[in-house]
């Protein structure tokens, strides 16, 4: 299964360029672990002072990527999703034994695409998809499941992770990054192709219970190295065309 890209965005601390990206993508520079986040300056300060930075980077890179056809549904991946508000949260709950009205509706996850569906005034819709398995290429392939069905012409796929408090840096080496991508079926231009990996059942319990001989390990499927990682297949799309600012 193929699908293309016909534009992407990106968005991170430290990365202001496209030679930036280029150098990121090469490997000779590095994400700055940091809370920095876009300034947003199209959207009323009053609504962008409580955002985070998981959302503000999902909001930047979704502009970014505009405009979008009106039925366009946007896919929110994150695997984490808003750490730094569910920290906040939790604290307040053990220190408090109450939360904040006010805290609670910016903290859970599918905070990023609401935010940025109210900020850029999207009206197609959106999911939020935390990856199976922690498998980016799993996610991918629920942004697609639309388009592959013949519903959606196109998909705005739209990852984002923050980098986490400092009470969770031991436990967790988050970038902090984000990117947009407009997925769709037919090739436009100089469009990226994207293979698909073929979806794999997941076993029933009883079939998890009987181990299962197999006669060839080399046989098993395993996803391609573009897709294992959100860093994994940005650094695909930026070296498919590295000539190209995005």
């Amino acid at each position: 299964m193929t699908l293309y890209v016909s534009r992407f965005t990106a968005w991170a601390p430290g990365l202001s360029s496209a030679e930036d990206w280029r150098e990121w993508t090469a490997g000779t520079r590095r994400i700055s672990l940091t809370g920095e986040s876009p300034e947003l300056p199209f959207i009323d300060p009053r609504f962008r002072r409580r955002l985070s930075q998981i959302s503000r980077m999902t909001i930047q890179v979704l502009h970014d990527l505009l405009p979008l056809e009106e039925d366009t549904g946007v896919v929110f991946l994150s695997f984490w999703g808003e750490l730094t508000q569910q920290f906040k949260i939790n604290r307040m709950l053990i220190t408090e034994g109450d939360i904040s009205p006010s805290a609670f509706p910016v903290s859970v996850f599918n905070t990023p695409p609401a935010a940025a569906s109210i900020a850029l005034n999207l009206t197609a819709g959106y999911s939020a998809i935390y990856p199976a398995r922690n498998r980016f290429a799993d996610g991918l392939l629920v942004a697609a499941a639309p388009i592959l069905a013949g519903t959606r012409e196109e998909t705005a796929l739209v990852y984002a992770d923050e980098y986490p408090p400092p009470e969770y840096r031991g436990l967790h080496t988050l970038e902090p990054l984000s990117f947009g991508a407009a997925l769709s079926r037919a090739r436009k231009g100089d469009s990226i192709p994207v293979h698909l990996p073929q979806p794999q059942a997941v076993p029933s319990p009883q079939a998890v219970s009987q181990p299962q001989a197999v006669s060839n390990p080399q046989a098993v499927p395993s996803p391609q190295t573009e897709l294992e990682s959100p860093q994994s297949f940005l650094r695909y799309l930026w070296s498919f065309n590295p000539s190209t600012e995005r």
